[in-house]
């Protein structure tokens, strides 16, 4: 799909491997290199999110794209994660944090026993006809 760099602006191809245009990707691929070198040295292996973007200079939201395309393995790295979807709270997998699932569980189930409670109220509805003394 022919789309513009979200990045520069040019026009690229997109592709399901590739969100930005070719120069921009050789870029993200040095920044990315600059990233792994600083995380791999066994001093850094426990550096927080906020400790390697001011050690690198890479934005947050670049290392968050890679976390979450599998290109930065966080067994390997204990102190990074990336924002929870819903509430903001440091995750290492999925989109939302334990607790946001949990809340979205609770309500699923509010939901499916009120459905069930109307559905038990409609089988009992009992009808009543007035019977009229014609005399």
């Amino acid at each position: 799909m022919l789309d513009n760099c979200p990045k520069c602006g040019s026009l690229f191809v997109r592709t399901q491997f590739r969100d930005v245009c070719d120069a921009c990707y050789k870029e993200e691929e040095k920044l990315f290199e600059k990233v792994y070198a600083f995380i791999r040295k066994r001093e850094n292996r426990t550096a927080t999110m906020p400790q390697v973007v001011d050690a690198t200079g890479v934005e947050e939201a670049l290392i968050i794209k890679w976390i979450k395309k599998g290109r930065l393995q966080l067994v390997h790295f204990p102190n990074l994660g990336y924002p929870c979807e819903k509430c903001g709270a440091t995750i290492r997998e999925g989109r939302l944090c334990a607790k946001c699932i949990g809340g979205i569980q609770k309500e699923m189930t509010k939901i499916q026993q009120e459905e069930e409670r109307q559905r038990q109220a409609k089988r009992q509805t009992t009808y009543f006809t007035e019977r009229r003394k014609d005399g």
